[in-house]
């Protein structure tokens, strides 16, 4: 595993302004650990990420601040992008570098293995497949992390789920005395282990495989261009200066379909109160509830459409603005409310 840099902490802070940051985390951290610096960063202890990316990979990090926090659960079940490097050859405990290696192949099996083969392999795990996650997860099994029971010493085998692999395309094939190289970029569905993926290509070609290098370039709408280095973030600070934040207004334009509402729609759902369905709340193909935004611009919560075919509502399930009474010129004042949400 490479070292964690060494990024100063700086004495002042950012803003606390509500919002995404996307971090291009760095080899050697843990996502935790960028939450944790950016905490430092921002002076609130309200900063969450949107799934965890292994301390060997690098790449798209998404962090909330402050109320952008409630929105990271959507972000969390967006598709992603990966660029993954396969060593095929040798199957290790991990399905990466980091473990053991379990079972190699000799040099007249993987001279075998030929490019049309691998190709074929690649067809054969693109689209919806089971898979079952790589036994050294997260996942916990009987209340203990996998990973845990894995380094005990115990044998774990997890349940196959469905995943989709919307794209698997092979950049480079190269070789050598004792492996095959397979470089290549992954867009899946939440939930897909790559290594998961390097171990059943590996399997699949008879000769065992792992993931030897892995950087997330994509997080549903997120991506790299957009993303910040810790060392820019903390120079951003020291020099006074602010973060590119992505504002949970613009934020929540980009995650969710919206809804404009008039000032007493708005009022009401920031008070918990229903307002009439939407036609145009409904979006096909997805469950996703609607962005709800005062005239003002403010995001007021989020809402799904509820109730009978003949009598339809809209009702807050998430709410951002609580409590506030809006206008069709103001900007929102906050007054107290029995449904008022902290």
């Amino acid at each position: 595993m490479s070292e964690r840099p060494h990024v100063p902490s700086p004495a002042p802070s950012l803003p606390r302004t509500a919002g995404f940051v996307i971090v291009d985390k760095p080899l050697g951290w843990t996502s935790h650990d960028v939450v944790a610096r950016m905490r430092r960063l921002a002076g609130t202890r309200k900063v969450g990420h949107a799934g965890t990316l292994d301390p060997a990979a690098s790449g798209v990090l998404v962090l909330g601040v402050e109320k952008a926090t409630k929105l990271l659960t959507w972000v969390t079940g967006t598709s992603k992008t990966y660029e993954a490097t396969i060593r095929l050859g040798a199957a290790t405990v991990t399905d990466d570098a980091e473990g053991d290696v379990t079972e190699r192949a000799d040099a007249s099996t993987l001279a075998g293995v030929s490019d049309s083969d691998i190709q074929r392999e690649v067809s054969a795990l693109t689209g919806e497949i089971q898979q079952v996650p790589s036994a050294v997860s997260a996942i916990k099994v009987n209340g203990k992390r996998s990973y845990a029971r894995v380094r005990g010493g115990e044998d774990v085998e997890l349940a196959a789920r469905p995943v989709t692999i919307h794209e698997f395309t092979v950049h480079d094939i190269s070789r050598d005395e004792t492996g095959i190289d397979v470089t290549a970029t992954v867009s899946c569905s939440s939930g897909t282990y790559i290594r998961a993926l390097a171990r059943d290509m590996g399997r699949g070609l008879g000769v065992g495989g792992h993931l030897t290098a892995l950087r997330r370039t994509r997080v549903g709408s997120f991506t790299l261009d957009q993303a910040h280095t810790l060392d820019d973030l903390t120079q951003s600070v020291s020099d006074g200066g602010t973060v590119d934040t992505l504002e949970i207004n613009r934020a929540a334009e980009l995650l969710f379909p919206v809804r404009r509402l008039d000032a007493g729609e708005a009022t009401d759902l920031s008070h918990g109160r229903r307002i009439s369905a939407h036609p145009a709340d409904l979006v096909s193909g997805t469950d996703l509830p609607v962005a709800c935004f005062a005239p003002n611009g403010t995001l007021v919560a989020l809402a799904e459409n509820r109730g009978s075919a003949s009598k339809r509502y809209a009702a807050s399930v998430l709410g951002i603005a609580a409590g506030e009474t809006f206008s069709a010129d103001s900007t929102g004042t906050s007054e107290p409310s029995e449904q008022e949400n902290h």
